[in-house]
């Protein structure tokens, strides 16, 4: 039951992008197109995903018993980037269209506040099940990542849908393009205010 509440959490109630405010860099930058949504949804997916998993071993097995939290920070830092430059390779040789459609987006996942985020939310903060608050266990840190990543491709893919029709419509000069995507964005935050009773 504590897994399904973590899923619904974080993909519906707590969304990273309309919630939280973190990654909102790629969410208006590569939400243009569709295709382009989706590719950067999977790598960010991938890279979250992946960076909580090692980030937290590396918190619990090695800073937490050397006694160097205060490294936290930069010791993750470096385990992103480590993995943002494996996705950037992989997509290079299996998809270069997407590689290219990413363009600078891709090195920019390094930077993402998104990724880092979640792997210290992970970490740091208590989670509240049937009243009981306790940290997360490693399965439980893992299921939250990829959901919350699965919330971020939710919001980026919806986000460019719209944005697309938007393209096809007539918009008032002084709201083309980057003040139409805010006002957009808002209006899809504000749908998804409507989930925070679910859990």
């Amino acid at each position: 039951m504590e897994y399904i509440i973590i899923i619904i959490s974080a993909i519906f109630v707590n969304n990273i992008l309309l919630a939280q405010f973190l990654g909102c860099c790629p969410f208006l930058g590569v939400s243009n197109k569709l295709s382009t949504a989706v590719g950067m949804s999977g790598a960010v997916c991938f890279v979250i995903t992946l960076a909580t998993l090692v980030t937290y071993l590396l918190q619990k097995y090695v800073l937490d018993v050397l006694g160097i939290g205060f490294l936290q920070t930069i010791a993750f830092i470096l385990v992103i980037a480590a993995l943002v430059q494996m996705v950037e390779i992989v997509l290079k040789k299996v998809s270069p269209a997407l590689y290219q459609a990413l363009g600078i987006f891709l090195p920019l996942i390094t930077t993402n506040c998104a990724v880092l985020g979640v792997a210290l939310i992970v970490v740091t903060k208590e989670f509240t099940f049937g009243g009981e608050p306790h940290m997360l266990n490693l399965g439980e840190s893992v299921v939250y990542a990829f959901a919350t990543s699965l919330g971020f491709g939710l919001a980026m893919i919806l986000f460019a849908g719209l944005r697309e029709q938007l393209a096809l419509n007539k918009v008032p000069k002084s709201f083309k393009g980057i003040p139409i995507a805010l006002v957009t964005a808002s209006i899809l935050a504000m749908a998804f205010m409507g989930f925070s009773g679910l859990v």
